[in-house]
């Protein structure tokens, strides 16, 4: 699944480039509704995020595209492989400007761990 976000001054940090900690929030808030969407009536909760790599600065007015794929899914928990691409500012659009895997598991009302059904 795909999604977008503009890059926007107040997302820039005292170098001029995208504060990193946007990134990761963006990544966490879009890899979220990814799962919701693919399995509706769940509670997830972010357990992990690995492998973060940033590859290049980004600058603000950059419209960025995160590809969302799932890279496996478990009993209780589900990962997913998250790329942001530069769709404005970048030289290439393919161009992978952060990369990294995050991981949900499914919860109850209790937040205990509860089966993924329908995956």
């Amino acid at each position: 699944m795909d999604h977008h976000k503009l890059v926007l001054p107040e997302h820039i940090n005292h170098y001029g480039f995208l504060f990193g900690g946007w990134l990761l929030q963006w990544i966490d808030e879009f890899a979220y509704i990814t799962a919701t969407v693919e399995f509706p009536g769940l509670r997830f909760v972010t357990i992990a995020m690995a492998d973060v790599q940033f590859k290049r600065r980004i600058s603000s007015g950059e419209v960025l595209r995160f590809a969302v794929t799932r890279e496996s899914l478990g009993v209780t928990s589900v990962r997913y492989r998250v790329r942001a691409h530069g769709l404005v500012m970048a030289a290439d659009p393919a161009e992978i400007l952060f990369e990294t895997t995050i991981t949900f598991v499914s919860v109850d009302a209790a937040g205990g761990k509860t089966p993924i059904q329908g995956g």
